[in-house]
């Protein structure tokens, strides 16, 4: 019953629908399937809670599961629904994944408080004898959700009953290596660390209530949650500017974004190589090793997300890991490129053990180290001193790149590239000597086109004067602690 497909990233399962009727064929599909679980439902209810059980008098108070119709679906042996001809998300993910009927049925189950939370009410239903809510059916009651949240202890008794011998085997669809828990469909809050862990709620994850819903991917917030910010710029992979060795090594990993998955399951190189592609980028501040991290997702259109250091890292034994997971589980099997800008701060060196705090800041590493490795995706660490990295990472690493300040080619088409066509910039003599006089990064010949720009613009003027550009180059080198 446990599935260890490595499936499909969650962006490569969509309909093949024009996208006007995406919203719509779901809504359809996911009627379907909520009237076939209410079905399913009200027959385990009406089997295992025979009336003089219950000291009901008739069927009309027995607990019942109201249909989405809005009247109430009596028992019923119904089949579960063909979803073959369907072309919904949800359909697509039900068939491709081969979800059996246990599946299904604990999938709709996790949906319901997202799509129709009112057909749940009748496991608030009181057990007279007890003066309280029946035990078999779990759930809880939400703080601010007035309606019934289901536990894995719903899910059982719904599934199973009172046999356990199948209760025992419907425990794999909750093992982490199952579809639901690997790829982040489903999460369980487990509570307090005392209680059964049956007792967990059962939640579908946000970007998948989207995705079963519209057919669309909620862009996760940046919040304590989910500690990382999407990276996007205006430009283009051509508008790039490094050196050709630079160049030739980003080539390797432009490769692996467009044939890594070809070389991983066609050629079946999983079983010899880890998952996933792990850069360094190291070199000067404003060489371009962010922005090459933000083209390479534009390239093959990735989510590129920065991971906020400040977020993560915590003088707390322990919470590091935690806010990382939170990066990690989120990111897994959907492709995004994973952005450490001064990666020092994370995968530094490791010390001696002298104290506890050195043994648990190793620990840190450790996880750190196994995490990237299990990543399927491609992760970039960036810094400005590449020996200021853990040799241990380093031999993880599938390559490192250094990107070296411009030479003087390199500065002048990005001197050429990088002025408005609005305006009109010194001749290309002057460009030419400019370039080849100042050594500067690329994020500094930046700032100086900018800071000449808006002079011009208070001047009311669209020409571009040498005086401004060479102004500001001089405040970029005050900046760095240079005199011309």
């Amino acid at each position: 019953m446990v599935m260890k497909k490595s499936g499909k990233d969650i962006e490569q399962i969509s309909p093949v629908v024009p996208a006007r009727n995406v919203t719509g064929l779901n809504a359809e599909t996911l009627t379907r399937e909520v009237t076939w679980f209410v079905n399913v439902v009200n027959k385990k209810l009406m089997d295992f809670f025979p009336a003089e059980k219950l000291h009901l008098n008739n069927d009309a108070e027995r607990p019942e599961i109201v249909s989405s119709s809005g009247g109430t679906t009596k028992f019923a042996d119904v089949a579960m629904p063909d979803l073959s001809n369907d072309h919904s998300v949800y359909s697509d993910f039900v068939s491709y994944y081969k979800l059996n009927a246990d599946e299904r049925l604990l999938l709709v189950l996790a949906l319901i408080p997202y799509i129709q939370p009112h057909l749940l009410d009748a496991f608030f239903s009181v057990n007279k004898s007890m003066g309280r809510g029946y035990t078999e059916f779990g759930g809880v009651k939400g703080s601010r959700h007035s309606g019934f949240i289901p536990t894995i202890e719903t899910a059982l008794f719904l599934l199973g009953g009172n046999d356990l011998s199948y209760r025992f085997k419907l425990y794999s669809l909750f093992e982490p290596d199952h579809i639901f828990f690997a790829h982040n469909i489903l999460q369980l809050d487990q509570g307090g660390a005392t209680e059964p862990f049956y007792c967990s709620i059962i939640n579908v994850t946000d970007e998948y209530v989207d995705f079963f819903t519209t057919g669309n991917l909620r862009k996760p917030q940046f919040s304590p949650d989910f500690p990382a910010k999407r990276l996007t710029t205006g430009m283009e992979w051509s508008d790039l500017v490094v050196d050709d060795y630079t160049m030739q090594q980003l080539d390797e990993i432009r490769i692996w974004l467009q044939h890594g998955e070809t070389l991983q399951t066609d050629w079946g190189m999983n079983k010899k190589i880890k998952p996933g592609f792990k850069a360094l980028f190291h070199g000067s501040p404003g060489t371009g090793k962010t922005l090459t991290a933000i083209l390479l997702g534009k390239l093959f259109n990735l989510d590129v997300y920065r991971i906020d250091l400040s977020m993560v890292v915590s003088k707390y034994i322990g919470e590091t890991e935690k806010n990382l997971e939170k990066v990690f589980k989120k990111a897994e099997n959907k492709r995004w490129i994973l952005f450490f800008d001064e990666a020092d701060a994370l995968f530094s060196k490791r010390t001696s053990i002298s104290d506890s705090n050195d043994k648990y800041a190793n620990q840190e590493i450790a996880y750190l180290l196994q995490r990237l490795e299990d990543y399927p995706g491609l992760v970039i660490l960036a810094s400005n001193m590449r020996n200021n990295v853990d040799e241990a990472f380093t031999r993880r690493l599938n390559s490192i790149v250094h990107f070296q300040k411009p030479q003087s080619r390199e500065r002048l088409r990005i001197w050429n590239a990088g002025f408005s066509p609005e305006c009109t910039p010194p001749d290309s003599e002057q460009m030419q000597q400019i370039a080849h006089q100042h050594e500067l990064s690329g994020g500094s010949i930046m700032n100086v086109i900018q800071y000449a720009s808006l002079m011009a613009l208070n001047r009311n003027d669209k020409k571009i004067m040498v005086e401004d550009i060479i102004l500001g180059i001089k405040k970029e080198f005050k900046k760095e602690g240079k005199t011309m």
